[in-house]
């Protein structure tokens, strides 16, 4: 199958690039618009007890956001003085009605709570025309720079919901201009020091750029049916660029390879696709499977990460087995032009990895018994994990939206803490709603750490009751009062469901507690059916899934140190918030489990080659490793540098993942791939190959491998064509 599809490239090139050119054409022109068709947020787990309590109350009483908040402050007077008022007021009557439907100030509600400490602040709260976020931040952007420019004489800042959304999508836009500023040169030097010269170096990259074009075309077509997050492109542009980075190494260094065995150029392509290609088919087909296992989850974030994260993998892989084979039936020989030095190789058969191999198999037992406790141990911080949602603290220091809401709860008496929203709905219509209500709010005002209850208002036999803690949204002791809350009685005759950041939280962790095994599930069973067919064994892919295991603990275990604890928060430049948002180890779990079955697929794949050639299984880990170590560490150091430029991010929880995918690809292109791979298969011997006998037969008939054309286990040899078997 490969073979053919390597003669295929070789023989319609000219046609494979010419649709190859039509597709980047559509890429840059439509494709690239994809940052205007993408929604914000969507970190809420929808259908919930805290969705519909809102959901209910915004359609029948009022919207319970804060749309825009207006920060005001004058130095040299107070609230009190009658230009202070006059100013503010000509400010936001200035406003166009038809996209602010309402606006409250402390003039026009008399509450102290829009009065600073010092009383030479004050805020004011917008509403904005609009059916849904997206609609809201249109209102905004036609607002903004007459809300932001403000009274001549007072310091004025903007922030609220919407124009937090609109900082997040300029930040992300921006972080991803970065990240490829910074890793782009670095990966390009990197890759000239691999290949030893510029053409062969720059093929990865023009995967890369087709991974990421391919991706941002099909998550606009996306976008146009069903809710995509803007945090997606960041998946799409760390794992589109990295995984096509690391499939254009593996087909290109094996087209290398097969020229300098003097094979002529569709021989070489023939023989490179029919194992470098079946490998990278096999990878990203295993990588796309745990990523796609999100979207196992009902909340919009983790399906568009689903929906990002398959859509480069699967483009990164369409492009190297096609676009990339096409482009190197053209250049054939003159892949190797441009040479700026000849790059170091070491022996074919026993260089430095042979070498480190057999050191390990000499004594597998001291590694396993030194390195598994390690890792073990790296990841015990994990254990005392604390989970949360997103806050104004997934901002940089410094942005104008995260300092409104820190001047507010710093130096606003009662504009601190958060509220919890109860939404009771009338079985029949009270004559009196709030004589109806006032056993229900002294109910709930006896709940600890609540402050004050208030009837936010009544329509359509729905009513708002507003509870007041003095716990902002993400504090631990914040979810105890929505418990109480939920604990009260529902007044007779009526319906209760109770909402707000908090309880969105709750209801979110209950999600993903509940849908976090079938994900698991999902993803163990299918990746050990998948490496089953491509390898004939029951140990290895249960080896492999506990190696992943381990890696991914000891991963987790680093984030919350870093991440909850706050270690390295000044190097990394983040606030910590003393927990890690809820779905952040979900995704790290679904993309680094991909990511690990990359590398162990790439390394098993040339081990189960030479066992098949020599059924010597010590030789074949030996020479396996010694003709994909050095590769692999390029790999996984290439694939390092694109992910830690998001380190620089400054949205957290994309920091966050930058740096988790660091961690655990360099623990497990070394600690793992390097070491406790060659010292646990050493172990387990010639039970590394071991299936039922029933499933053996049929995978010696039936299985997904390439074979050489009348090769057989007795020959030592390897022969010169590969035919599909």
């Amino acid at each position: 199958m490969f073979e053919t599809l390597g003669r295929f490239a070789y023989r319609r090139r000219r046609l494979v690039l010419a649709l190859t050119g039509v597709f980047v054409a559509l890429g840059v022109v439509w494709g690239t618009g994809v940052f205007g068709s993408l929604a914000n947020g969507g970190f809420d787990a929808p259908d919930t007890e805290a969705a519909n309590a809102v959901k209910t109350i915004e359609q029948n009483v009022g919207r319970t956001g804060t749309d825009v908040i207006v920060l005001y402050r004058n130095p040299s007077g107070t609230v009190a003085d009658p230009s202070f008022r006059q100013a503010v007021e000509g400010d936001l009557a200035a406003l166009p009605t038809a996209d602010v439907t309402a606006v409250s100030t402390y003039w026009s509600t008399k509450s102290p709570v829009f009065v600073s400490k010092d009383q030479h602040s004050t805020y004011a709260v917008l509403t904005l025309a609009g059916a849904t976020p997206e609609d809201r931040l249109d209102t905004f952007h036609k607002i903004a720079s007459q809300v932001r420019s403000g009274p001549a004489g007072l310091d004025t800042k903007v922030g609220g919901e919407v124009a937090v959304f609109d900082e997040v999508n300029t930040q992300t836009e921006h972080d991803i201009v970065k990240a490829e500023t910074i890793s782009t040169p670095i990966v390009l030097i990197l890759l000239v020091v691999v290949f030893g010269g510029l053409v062969a170096a720059s093929l990865p990259l023009f995967v890369g750029a087709l991974a990421i074009l391919g991706s941002f075309v099909l998550l606009r077509g996306l976008s146009a049916i069903t809710d995509v997050s803007i945090f997606s492109i960041n998946i799409v542009t760390m794992i589109g660029l990295g995984l096509a980075i690391d499939y254009a190494l593996f087909i290109v260094t094996r087209f290398r390879e097969e020229l300098a065995r003097g094979n002529d150029v569709e021989t070489a392509l023939a023989t490179t696709m029919a194992t470098a290609g079946r490998t990278v088919a096999f990878s990203g087909v295993t990588v796309g499977v745990a990523i796609t296992s999100l979207v196992l989850f009902p909340v919009m974030f983790l399906k568009s990460m689903a929906y990002g994260g398959a859509a480069a993998v699967a483009i990164a892989m369409i492009a190297a087995l096609t676009a990339l084979p096409a482009l190197l039936a053209v250049l054939g020989h003159r892949v190797n032009n441009l040479r700026i030095f000849k790059p170091r190789r070491s022996a074919a058969e026993h260089g430095a990895w042979y070498r480190l191999a057999h050191s390990v198999m000499k004594r597998p037992v001291r590694y396993v018994v030194v390195l598994v406790p390690v890792l073990l141990v790296l990841g015990i911080p994990f254990l005392s994990a604390q989970l949360g949602g997103v806050d104004h603290r997934s901002l940089p220091s410094g942005a104008t939206s995260r300092t409104v809401t820190e001047t507010l709860q710093r130096d606003f008496p009662g504009a601190g803490g958060s509220d919890i929203y109860a939404a009771v709905r009338f079985s029949s219509a009270p004559g009196d709603p709030s004589a109806a209500l006032a056993p229900y709010i002294a109910g709930l005002q006896q709940v600890r750490d609540v402050e004050n209850v208030r009837l936010g208002g009544y329509e359509n036999g729905v009513a708002s009751v507003v509870v007041h803690t003095r716990f902002t949204a993400q504090e631990l002791p914040a979810r105890d009062v929505v418990h109480g809350v939920r604990a009260v009685p529902a007044p007779s005759g009526t319906d209760v469901q109770v909402g707000g950041e908090t309880a969105a939280v709750i209801d979110l962790l209950d999600v993903l507690k509940e849908r976090a095994p079938y994900m698991a599930g999902f993803i163990v069973v299918v990746t050990f059916l998948l490496l089953f067919v491509a390898f004939g064994s029951f140990v290895l892919p249960a080896k492999a899934l506990l190696m992943n295991v381990l890696s991914l603990s000891a991963a987790f275990g680093a984030m919350v140190w870093i991440f909850q604890d706050g270690h390295l928060s000044g190097l990394l430049d983040f606030t910590p918030a003393g927990f890690l948002d809820a779905t952040n180890p979900v995704l790290l779990f679904a993309v680094l489990f991909g990511l690990s079955m990359d590398y162990e697929v790439f390394l098993l794949s040339r081990i189960r080659e030479e066992y098949d050639r020599t059924g010597d299984n010590t030789q074949a880990v030996a020479l396996g490793l010694q003709r994909t170590g050095g590769i692999i560490t390029s790999a996984a150091l290439l694939l390092i540098i694109v992910v830690a430029a998001f380190s620089t991010s400054g949205i957290v929880f994309v920091k966050m993942i930058g740096v988790g995918l660091v961690i655990a690809i360099a623990l497990d292109a070394t600690i793992v791939r390097a070491l406790l791979v060659p010292a646990t298969m050493r172990l387990l011997g010639r039970a590394n190959w071991w299936a039922p006998a029933p499933l053996a037969r049929w995978w010696k008939s039936h299985g997904f491998r390439e074979e050489p054309q009348g090769w057989s286990r007795e020959s030592s040899q390897s022969p010169p064509e590969l035919v599909r078997r």
